[in-house]
């Protein structure tokens, strides 16, 4: 966390999301958000997390995905996300590069379960 960036304790996070604060700390649980934590333990969120939280909002309320389902698309988007420079790399010609990116393609192959 940059020390200049906006952070939301969870109660203020709860309210900009239109949650409530148990849903934040169940889908910590559950590990799909990892807000930091202040010295005395209190939950802190970043404008990234909030984003992340409303994408799950989204996927749950108005697209009727099951948090299995949220858990399992929020894999493969990172594993994407962990891709996409490997395929603009200059260097993805060397072998190590392409080692790397055959290494996330079989994760991403697991992940969707081919």
């Amino acid at each position: 966390m940059a020390p200049s960036e906006d952070l939301y304790l969870i109660s203020m996070a709860a309210r900009r999301l239109g949650m409530h604060p148990q849903t934040l700390r169940k889908y910590e649980r559950l590990g799909l958000v990892q807000p930091g934590r202040t010295l005395g333990s209190m939950r802190v969120y970043t404008e990234e997390e909030l984003d992340r939280l409303r994408l799950i909002k989204h996927l749950v309320d108005d697209v009727g995905v099951n948090l299995a389902g949220v858990q399992r698309l929020l894999e493969v988007a990172e594993a994407v996300q962990r891709m996409r420079p490997l395929l603009h790399d200059e260097l993805t010609a060397r072998t190590d590069a392409r080692q790397r990116l055959v290494r996330e393609l079989d994760a991403l192959g697991r992940l969707l379960g081919l």
